[in-house]
């Protein structure tokens, strides 16, 4: 099992498209290309083992983020943002 993360264009972040079964990395890059950027909406693709990825439980929400709560200087909301800066 594999996920799948593609870039739609440069600038842009890679965003989870789904996840496939393939035997290996190449084919599993290659099945991602034909059943997730069939439109040619992507520039790049990431393919990840399944078992690589290590995820936040749902559940735990509260106190695993809570600590970030305390430095509001992390959050944008201090900052001018130039116009001419796209994406963010």
């Amino acid at each position: 099992m594999w996920e799948v993360f593609v870039r739609g264009r440069r600038g842009l972040a890679h965003t989870h498209a789904g996840s496939l079964h393939a035997p290996d990395a190449a084919m599993a890059l290659r099945s991602a290309r034909d059943l997730f950027t069939r439109r040619t909406e992507g520039e790049s693709i990431w393919v990840v083992p399944s078992t690589a990825v290590t995820a936040s439980s749902p559940d735990e929400k509260d106190p695993f983020f809570a600590p970030s709560a305390d430095k509001p200087y992390r959050h944008p909301t201090f900052y001018d943002i130039p116009e001419e800066v796209p994406h963010l």
